[in-house]
């Protein structure tokens, strides 16, 4: 009776291992397939390897380009008064940024796509000028007027960032880039208040990088100028697109009705 009942125990213990895993193995397709069509579903992150590509190169610049640049500054940036509350808004570009990759990656691929070979496109070109002409600025006070926690933080700003490598200005051309893509996106434009919300910010993100002494004024211009050529080259073509598909689409429409009667 003993040798029976061990066996009895023996015999369901192997059945439970059985179905463990038979469970483990289940549990482990499911898994993998819900891998498999999240990697589907978001395989357009490969476009964030080019971070592999900028900061290398980036942190070279700054590593070798510290003496002999040409400095790029106007009369009229001596007029611009240093705004230390100013560094709010510049602080606030990080999450901007952020946040409009996050969106557009979520809910609208082909926007994604556009604002990322836009902006990326920008940030190569900004990388090869500063290759090829190695550039600064002055402009950053040596003693500050007044003594707070906005100025202290603009403090850690001019030590973790340096003054070379200004132009064009990435700051004011990460901006409109995100300006551009949140003008285009169909979705968004049903929002106002998040628009206005949105250029109201890049308009202060924008006037920070000159009232904190980071960017001159030639600075901001180089990133507009950069940011009109790039428009006209990676949204204009589609925008003249559109219509022309719409009208041959309703030409074949009324071809169909003529031989339809």
């Amino acid at each position: 009776m003993y040798i029976l009942n061990r066996a009895i125990i023996v015999a369901i213990a192997k059945i439970k291992r059985l179905h463990m895993k038979r469970g483990s193995r289940v549990m482990g397709k499911k898994e993998s397939g819900k891998f498999g069509s999240w990697l589907k579903k978001y395989k357009h992150a490969w476009v964030f390897l080019y971070i592999f590509i900028y900061m290398p190169w980036f942190l070279l610049l700054e590593k070798h380009v510290t003496t002999n640049y040409h400095v790029i500054q106007t009369q009229f940036d001596m007029w611009i008064p240093f705004v230390e509350y100013f560094i709010i808004p510049y602080l606030m570009w990080f999450a901007f940024i952020a946040a409009a990759f996050v969106y557009f990656f979520f809910t609208d691929v082909p926007g994604f796509y556009k604002m990322a070979k836009f902006m990326f496109t920008g940030m190569t070109i900004f990388l090869i000028i500063s290759t090829i002409f190695p550039n600064g600025q002055d402009l950053r006070p040596v003693v500050f007027e007044r003594d707070n926690v906005f100025v202290d933080m603009v403090r850690m700003l001019y030590r973790a960032d340096t003054c070379t490598n200004v132009f064009p200005s990435l700051h004011v051309f990460n901006t409109l880039s995100v300006c551009i893509a949140v003008h285009e996106s169909e979705k968004l434009k049903k929002h106002k208040a998040v628009c206005n919300a949105a250029y109201i910010l890049a308009a202060l993100i924008i006037l920070a990088t000159m009232f904190l002494k980071q960017h001159s004024v030639l600075d901001v211009f180089g990133a507009v100028i950069m940011a009109y050529v790039l428009y006209k080259v990676v949204y204009e073509p589609e925008k003249k697109m559109i219509p022309q598909l719409s009208k041959q689409k309703f030409s074949k429409q009324k071809r169909i009705a003529a031989h339809n009667k």
